[in-house]
């Protein structure tokens, strides 16, 4: 019950201040389309209770956890586009570009990663340690996560290869950076969020990285699990995509009782990455969202 109320409070947060974003028409009329359109929102849920543990409050890591989101949204938009993965369907709507068009859900996605770097930019903070270093530090740490090395270059691996042959060494190497890079942003970036209160402890960004990464292989895998066993209308989304793009899966490599185990060792690494940090709050949330993810029907 702990657990729940958490989550709630953390993610209410965010709803409320993403609503505070794009209230035009136009352009901005798209950007919020797809940015209030629901999800987990476990990436801002993670930046603020990383700022937590770290010794912060989830107020302070509040615009960070936005800006991620931000940058998550206009990637599930280019994501869903004809050229990548061609889908109807997102968070049981229709995609933005079913709504919109292809020309403007473009340009919603490029404007919402733009967004993104001014909203960290402009994040405010009694940054008491290192000036504003935390804001360029988190910057930093988003645009890494964006780019070649990161998110887009997983994406670029993962469309690349479509109908060829992959190991499942492959895939974690494609999914470290599609899916990985932003958690481990996300992560990071609360800890940046934690300068008000404390000089950074590299024991926490070490920590968070860890754990960010072994949950974003178990959040994947999980993934690929409930693409091969739900319904679209339990995932709000089409199932068999990547079957009818001819994608390598990690079901159709290992299969689904495999896939589930490994599922749950990873949860279990990303939880015991956190007992090398040195926090001054409590890391019991971080654990239990873990396990709540392991187990997701969504």
């Amino acid at each position: 019950m702990e657990f729940q109320r958490q989550l709630e409070e953390a993610r209410e947060l965010t709803e409320n201040r993403l609503r505070t974003f794009f209230s035009g028409g136009g352009l901005e009329e798209a950007m919020r389309y797809s940015l209030l359109a629901g999800g987990k929102r476990i990436r801002p849920i993670l930046t603020m209770k990383f700022c937590e543990a770290a010794g912060g409050t989830l107020e302070e890591a509040l615009d960070f956890g936005c800006g991620v989101e931000m940058l998550h949204t206009y990637s599930l938009i280019h994501d869903d586009l004809p050229c990548m993965d061609n889908d109807d369907l997102r968070r049981g709507m229709p995609t933005n570009h079913k709504k919109f068009g292809e020309c403007v859900a473009i340009l919603a996605g490029d404007a919402l990663q733009a967004a993104a770097f001014q909203t960290v930019l402009s994040a405010k903070g009694k940054w008491r340690h290192g000036g504003k270093a935390a804001v360029v530090m988190a910057a930093k740490i988003l645009a890494e996560a964006a780019g070649e090395t990161g998110m887009c270059g997983g994406q670029y691996w993962d469309t690349a290869g479509d109908g060829q042959p992959r190991t499942a060494e492959d895939l974690t190497d494609i999914n470290n950076k599609k899916t990985g890079a932003l958690l481990r942003a996300a992560c990071m970036m609360g800890i940046c969020a934690s300068m008000g209160r404390r000089e950074v402890d590299e024991s926490c960004m070490d920590a968070a990285w860890h754990y960010a990464t072994n949950l974003g292989l178990a959040f994947q895998i999980r993934d690929d699990v409930l693409d091969a066993i739900s319904t679209a209308e339990e995932l709000g989304k089409p199932v068999g995509s990547d079957a009818a793009n001819q994608k390598a899966t990690y079901v159709n490599l290992l299969g689904v009782e495999a896939c589930e185990a490994l599922v749950l060792d990873y949860t279990v690494r990303a939880k015991e990455a956190l007992d090398a940090g040195r926090w001054l709050g409590d890391t019991a949330f971080l654990r239990e969202l873990a396990d709540s993810l392991a187990v997701r029907k969504n």
